[in-house]
């Protein structure tokens, strides 16, 4: 059976977001939760694009995903942002297009 990780930990996790349509937001929110923190990634429609983690689901080339792991996380650090500054950030990015 598997425990739920600290944040600290140094064990391994993979976080994988399914079936990213992306054409159909301007701005995506990424939520990783941990039994002692929440973390929230902000991206926009661009930069979830063009990000190397970005790969298709399926064949049909509609739904994508963006894996998040132990080895990546530190990559995604530049997306961070706290929760009272999340409502900004989305326009802010969703602003950029």
């Amino acid at each position: 059976m598997e425990n739920a990780l600290r944040y600290s930990s140094d064990e391994p996790f993979w976080m994988n977001y399914q079936q990213i349509k992306v054409d159909m937001a301007d701005v995506f929110i990424f939520i990783g939760v941990w039994v002692d923190k929440i973390v929230y990634w902000v991206m926009s429609q661009k930069e979830v694009r063009k990000n190397k983690y970005y790969s298709p689901q399926h064949r049909g080339g509609i739904e994508y995903q963006i894996g998040i792991t132990h080895k990546n996380i530190s990559e995604f650090d530049i997306y961070r942002v706290e929760p009272q500054y999340l409502g900004e950030m989305v326009l802010k990015k969703g602003k950029k297009k």
